[in-house]
């Protein structure tokens, strides 16, 4: 076994590098391996500054209790709306045979709407069967709704906000 303690003495970094921020993602990498997980780990930045950090721990948090493992072959996934590229590559990973969305994403779908990550040719190390459209109509209501009402509530701050300038 290769010997991965950190040797932070011998190494000059600076705090704004990349090498800084990666050498932070390689210590959770470095906590899933002791774990015997996938040695992978993440840091988010934001100006400067870690704001997330985590480790792979698809075996520690027993995230496959209910099937027995971590890939969800024989599983069918039901979702609301077609999986974004991101979410379709999580999907690709843990291989169910089915996917089912209710609305399409023609600018963002990874599913047939922008792009098809789950049926592509070549495929990726798994291939998903899709059926779209399901319970469209309902799928598509929920979300303008929520939309509408997000707009609704920005517009209601700022009216506001410029209601208490005028008379402050």
């Amino acid at each position: 076994m290769n010997d991965l303690s950190d040797d932070s003495a011998d190494l000059m970094m600076d705090f704004e590098s990349d090498n800084y921020f990666m050498q932070m993602a390689l210590r959770e990498a470095r906590k899933a391996y002791k774990a015997n997980e996938v040695p992978v780990g993440a840091v988010i930045v934001r100006d400067g500054s870690v704001i997330a950090r985590a480790w792979n721990q698809v075996e520690t948090l027993k995230d496959q209790d209910a099937v027995g493992d971590w890939r969800l072959e024989g599983c069918t996934l039901y979702v609301t709306k077609e999986p974004c590229p991101m979410c379709a590559g999580a999907i690709v990973h843990c291989r169910p045979d089915r996917v089912v969305f209710g609305c399409p994403d023609e600018k963002g779908g990874a599913a047939g709407g922008w792009i098809n990550l789950l049926e592509s040719n070549p495929p990726l190390n798994h291939r998903c069967d899709i059926s779209a459209g399901v319970m469209q109509e309902e799928c598509v209501a929920l979300l303008q709704s929520f939309f509408r009402e997000a707009r609704d509530r920005k517009k209601a701050e700022r009216d506001l906000i410029r209601k208490q300038a005028e008379e402050g």
